[in-house]
């Protein structure tokens, strides 16, 4: 097979970047190593919760046992279909704060700072409400809009967040992001809108567009020091897909550097010990992990209605028809209806920690099953966490899954910020518009009050939201994977254009930033292979 542009994932970034490609005129060829999105849960909004362990659909990764989650495997869950990560998500569209790319351009990433990104957070979406046209688009693919249905005990969470002191904010992507606010979606209708229900299908009509489903990439193929195209299983055959332009590797934070480790570029030492031959050493490959470890504070509720009494016969009966009649109701809830950004301490540029209100209780016993009670949940996020990890291949064979290693909580600086969160989201339920609906604190409960007992609590029962990020970092700096405009150093004719790049994470969930990156990363091969 040949193309002009090989894309790697047609994950978040991975089909925007292909369908912005394929308006060039340009051949390109789109590899999935999943399946086509048909799965009916992918499209339901709610269907979320039957995706997360599904592996039809999903990576089914999971990190190592760690001292930071008292030596927890953690499930790691990450999209293995059309749309990747976009089609078994919550759904949430929250670009960050403006500090976090400003953040970037200090720490040499050139092109990248809020002013940069801003025109390509705009390019991308329609916001169906409208909101501010300086921060706002209007007329892109990406549909982004309010939840149609909010259940009144989110209306007393947003209540109760102001009684303690954070501002109400209309538009949590707007102006100004510190304060309390709802939720926003990636939405087409009542349906999921991801990447591949957007971008990709604006473009697939496009006779330069081939797009490969089940087709995993196994290596990349160079010639000297310049990438030329990939091998990719399709059943029992490889195919060997040779692009006369560029090789863009769009597979994630642990894809994209594992696929890179097992093709010889990465710390030579480790890949030397795993029988792969050096391309290029590179340590940064796999390294500079990080992601948004939370722990919940969790009530049951009396006196109103929370998602799990909708979720169950006979309210469910009737939330389906809603559902196919009206296109609203419990049906098109995402995971979070509300937000609060703020700061667990006075001093700080912008708001460190991000408190995620769900009207639902889950069984501890079960991951991701609705409790049979009525009940609430806030999880508690250090958004920019000091903690680094590491992705590393286990061996030469590109489908063994590799070593996930956090940190979590290994830096105390996580930890004191996630004790802080935790006290903030029990000054808000201790407010008189939410305590009237709380029976009790069933998690972490009200006994566990000091440091000590709080930073145990954080260990044995925190968890990831599922936004792993860095692992082939941006910079332009010597120990950077890639540089500025997403280029691997080192070698030619490859790129990496995903979450994996970022230096450090965003004020926030990962979605919205990543198609950024992904529109961001597609311009500028454009003007390269313009110039």
């Amino acid at each position: 097979m040949e193309t002009d542009y090989l894309v790697i994932g047609a994950g978040s970034a991975g089909c925007v970047v292909a369908a912005r490609l394929a308006e060039s005129g340009a051949r390109v060829t789109l590899l999935e190593a999943g399946p086509p999105d048909r799965l009916p849960w992918i499209h339901v909004p709610a269907g979320m919760l039957k995706l997360i362990r599904n592996p039809a659909v999903n990576w089914m990764y999971a990190s190592e046992p760690e001292p930071g989650t008292a030596g927890r495997a953690i499930h790691w869950p990450r999209g293995r279909v059309l749309g990747g990560s976009s089609s078994i998500n919550g759904m949430l569209y929250v670009r960050g704060n403006p500090a976090d790319f400003d953040l970037w351009a200090q720490m040499g990433c050139r092109g990248w700072s809020h002013d940069d990104v801003l025109p390509f957070f705009r390019k991308s979406e329609h916001y169906v409400q409208g909101g501010d046209p300086a921060h706002r688009g209007q007329g892109g693919v990406l549909k982004v809009e309010d939840y149609r249905t909010i259940l009144p005990l989110t209306h007393r969470f947003v209540e109760a967040a102001q009684e303690a002191g954070h501002p109400f904010r209309r538009d949590l992507n707007g102006e100004q992001q510190e304060g309390v606010g709802y939720s926003q979606m990636t939405r087409l209708g009542r349906f999921r809108g991801s990447t591949a229900r957007t971008f990709l299908a604006a473009a697939r009509d496009r006779a330069n567009l081939n797009v490969e489903t089940d087709a995993p990439a196994t290596r990349l193929l160079f010639e000297g020091r310049r990438c030329v195209g990939a091998r990719f299983r399709r059943g029992t055959d490889e195919i060997e897909v040779r692009a006369a332009r560029e090789v863009i590797l769009s597979g994630g934070a642990v894809n994209s550097p594992h696929l890179l480790q097992v093709s010889g570029i990465g710390p030579a030492g480790h890949l030397r010990d795993i029988g792969v031959e050096v391309v290029l050493d590179a340590p940064g490959v796999g390294a500079n992990l990080q992601d948004h470890y939370v722990a919940r504070v969790q009530h049951r509720v009396t006196g109103e209605i929370s998602t799990n009494q909708l979720a169950r016969f006979p309210r469910l009966l009737g939330e389906a028809v809603r559902y196919a009649v009206r296109g609203d109701g419990a049906l098109t809830f995402g995971v979070t209806t509300a937000q609060v950004f703020c700061r667990s301490r006075e001093g700080l540029a912008s708001p460190d920690l991000q408190l995620l209100f769900t009207p639902a209780s889950y069984d501890p016993r079960q991951f991701g099953v609705l409790e049979r009670e009525p009940g609430m949940t806030v999880a508690v996020c250090p958004v920019r966490p000091d903690s680094r990890g590491t992705i590393l291949a286990r061996s030469a064979d590109p489908f063994e899954k590799p070593a996930i290693r956090p940190n979590y909580l290994s830096a105390p600086s996580d930890q004191r910020v996630l004790m802080a969160g935790l006290r903030r989201t029990r000054e808000i339920f201790a407010q008189p518009a939410i305590a009237r609906h709380s029976a009790f604190e069933m998690v972490p409960g009200p006994d566990i009050r000091s440091d000590e007992e709080m930073v145990e609590y954080m260990r044995g029962y925190g968890t990831t939201i599922y936004h792993p990020v860095g692992t082939c970092r941006m910079g332009e700096d010597p120990a950077s994977v890639v540089d500025s405009r997403l280029r691997v150093r080192g070698v030619g004719g490859l790129r990496v254009i995903d979450a994996s790049v970022m230096p450090t994470l965003t004020t926030g969930n990962t979605n919205a930033p990543t198609i950024m990156i992904g529109e961001k990363g597609a311009a500028m091969i454009r003007e390269d292979a313009a110039a």
